[in-house]
């Protein structure tokens, strides 16, 4: 069975036949057979081989960097083997089309403002009232029926996401003062966790999109650029509330991660390592649990979801069906 692997020492890693071999900085070595790995993350200084990407291009393996504060710096991409170039058209010309890439940003962004919803209504429901805060994204979320530009959509979801990071500090058990979003360096114990955590989502995206035939930096929320997978930041919106935003409610409430998961230095609060594995551990374990898929009648695991996330927007490229957002039903 294939495994996501997570290397968190410096050292260097190279190809040996058809396995990976990693070697720490003290000369411990370990081998890592190919076909078991699905993806691999470096959370450390490493030195790679041009050999060990072609190894990783050959079986479709993606590798994301990690420097040594846990900054996520990127991934290597291998070369696509779904390619399919009538669909690349398409999905250009579905960005290009101002009417076309407003449908597909909007419902993105009404998919993820429900699932914000939908994660107040929960913890309304146990004990937590948030209602007041429910009642503002309700009516904020109204605005988008009326939104002509990508600008203004971008502005309505700030307000949105806005008003549901000033909840956090009810439905989260631990005294931390969070009142707003601040990037880098984090200063304090939750936007330490919303960064990293939203790196790892953004990375299990990229993942998902390369198994089917979207070229990844063809986006419609977010700006496509020249240094970035862009596809990935549209539609990990989608999913943060559910994977990225209930996880960090779960790890402080049950006291998994605490101040002393932190150390701090001129980046601000940087995760331990020993934190940094757990939530790794944490994600995995949510990645793998199933659900009942009302539509497909049948189990299907939470990571498969972004998958499906990703042929709803194939059909809707090619004209098959209009792009209907993720939407949390349990």
């Amino acid at each position: 069975m294939q495994e996501s692997y997570y290397i968190f020492s410096s050292g260097n890693i190279s190809q040996k036949d058809n396995t990976i071999r990693f070697m720490t900085v003290d000369g411990i070595t370990k081998d890592l057979p190919i076909e078991n790995v699905k993806e691999i993350y470096f959370m450390n200084e490493i030195s790679v081989t041009s050999k060990l990407l072609s190894l990783l291009s050959k079986y479709g393996i993606i590798a994301h960097f990690f420097n040594y504060y846990q900054f996520y710096i990127g991934s290597f991409y291998p070369k696509e083997s779904k390619l399919a170039g009538q669909l690349i058209v398409k999905q250009a010309m579905a960005y290009s089309d101002y009417a076309n890439r407003m449908s597909i940003a909007t419902e993105l962004i009404r998919a993820a403002s429900y699932n914000i919803y939908r994660n107040l209504r929960y913890y309304n429901g146990r004990g937590k009232d948030v209602s007041e805060h429910m009642q503002r994204i309700e009516q904020l979320r109204k605005h988008l029926e009326n939104v002509t530009t990508i600008e203004e959509l971008m502005g309505v979801e700030g307000n949105i996401r806005q008003e549901y990071y000033r909840a956090w500090n009810i439905i989260i058990d631990q005294e931390i003062n969070f009142d707003k979003r601040v990037y880098h360096p984090a200063d304090n114990m939750i936007n330490s966790l919303i960064s990293y955590v939203n790196s790892l989502i953004y990375t299990k995206t990229l993942a998902e999109i390369y198994k089917t035939q979207l070229n990844p930096t063809i986006s419609f929320l977010h700006q496509p650029g020249t240094r970035r997978f862009s596809l990935a930041l549209d539609v990990s919106e989608v999913f943060k509330p559910l994977l990225a935003d209930r996880l960090i409610f779960s790890l402080l409430n049950r006291n998994q991660i605490t101040e002393n998961s932190f150390v701090k230095d001129l980046n601000g609060l940087q995760l331990t390592e020993k934190a940094s594995r757990t939530i790794m551990q944490e994600l995995d374990n949510k990645l793998k649990t199933t659900i009942f898929h009302r539509e497909l009648k049948k189990n299907v695991s939470y990571q498969f979801l972004i998958r499906l996330e990703m042929y709803k927007l194939v059909k809707h490229i090619i004209g098959e069906k209009e792009y209907k957002g993720f939407e949390i039903w349990w």
